[in-house]
């Protein structure tokens, strides 16, 4: 054991290329620091270079295109890996994590499953190393119910504790609001809306479906409510399917996308500048709602309705089955429902906050028991 702490790895969908996994390490980080701020951690990453950007004061290392016996190494230095969170088992995905987490245990270092993402796993391959890594662990949580269901139905024995996705713990950062006044019509609200590209964690969607239903949803924004609508990018790849939607509206003079390169912490602040908030992506919702901001989710897959159901957000059928004259009326239900949605919004998330910080308590308790110290309980306020 290393004199000055703990030395803690940290894997998961990390380096950059989804706003909402950023949110999630930025969490697990802070939490860390405070539980154990003599811990050494070392974040596995997709992007190292962005990571280490982002994160100066811990150690980063690359996990994809290296080879076995460099990734065993640096596990073998470890006394425990952290797993996790967020949305990384599933399908043909799930597996590459899972490697990890093997070699880890080969090499006798505990693992610990942070507040993971499941589903949909339904795979022969995934189901059973999940199966055979989980059962080894030292503890497992989950985000949501959907994915204790996902790893009990892949047949994981293990027990595991639902607790809530660690972005909910997320602090925010100055966002520049002078970045909306030249592009937003500065006598119009403003509502959000996020998208998302279809692709394994999507299956079902037709891209061209939901494009024309969101459209009719944005001209209704814009005409109806006499609302300005910014698309907010969580990723990439969002940017091409906002414009794809702005692209069959009428009313697009009224719409913008958000351009540049911002941090969680930022998007998180530029939520308070919203009215509303009509999206696809779990985080996207997930910061408007730590803002107050009443959301009507569009469900893509069970993640983002059980994220909706536990705010106590209205759940549309989603975006693969939902007929636009329904959504339009959510919408418009929701719009004149804003005050008396936001105070039930901030009692749940306040809720959920406490909830999340349950993980952090449980791998406090693991490292403890490696190395004690008295560390005081983190704070989180309402």
């Amino acid at each position: 054991m290393s004199e000055i702490g703990p030395r803690v790895g940290v894997l998961g969908s990390y380096g950059g290329c989804n706003l909402g996994d950023e949110a999630i390490l930025a969490s697990i980080l802070a939490d860390l620091q405070i539980r154990r701020p003599d811990a050494e951690v070392l974040v596995f990453s997709r992007d190292p270079q962005h990571t280490a950007r982002e994160h100066p004061n811990v150690a980063v290392a690359p996990w994809e295109g290296v080879g076995r016996e460099r990734t065993a190494e640096a596990l073998s230095r470890l006394d425990l890996l952290v797993l996790g969170g967020g949305g990384i088992l599933y399908d043909t995905e799930a597996r590459r994590y899972l490697r990890v987490v093997r070699t880890a245990q080969e090499q006798r270092v505990p693992v610990f499953a942070y507040a993971l993402g499941a589903g949909p796993l339904t795979e022969d391959l995934d189901c059973t190393m999940a199966r055979e890594t989980l059962a080894a662990a030292v503890e497992v949580t989950v985000r949501d119910e959907e994915s204790k269901v996902a790893l009990e139905e892949a047949g994981v024995t293990a027990p595991v504790t639902v607790t809530a996705d660690p972005a909910l713990l997320l602090q925010p950062e100055e966002f520049d609001p002078a970045v909306l006044n030249g592009s937003l019509p500065p006598e119009r609200r403003v509502v959000g809306m996020s998208v998302r590209e279809p692709g394994r964690a999507a299956q079902h969607l037709d891209a061209d479906e939901y494009h024309q239903l969101l459209a009719q949803v944005g001209d209704f924004i814009v005409h109806r409510l006499d609302a300005a609508l910014l698309f907010v990018p969580m990723e990439r790849s969002d940017i091409r399917h906002s414009h794809a939607v702005l692209s069959r509206m009428t009313a697009a003079e009224h719409c913008r996308v958000l351009n540049g390169q911002f941090r969680p912490g930022q998007i998180l602040d530029l939520m308070r500048h919203l009215d509303m908030a009509v999206g696809m992506r779990l985080h996207f919702l997930m910061f408007a709602a730590l803002s107050g901001v009443p959301v009507l989710a569009l469900p893509y897959a069970g993640k983002v309705f059980d994220f909706a159901q536990r705010i106590g957000a209205p759940v549309p059928r989603g975006v693969v089955r939902e007929a636009a004259g329904p959504l339009i009326a959510q919408v418009d239900r929701l719009w004149d429902e804003r005050p008396q949605r936001r105070e039930e919004i901030a009692a749940r998330v306040a809720g959920l906050r406490q909830r999340a910080t349950e993980t952090g308590r449980r791998l406090g308790a693991q490292l403890d028991r490696l190395a004690p110290v008295g560390v005081p309980e983190p704070v989180v306020s309402a």
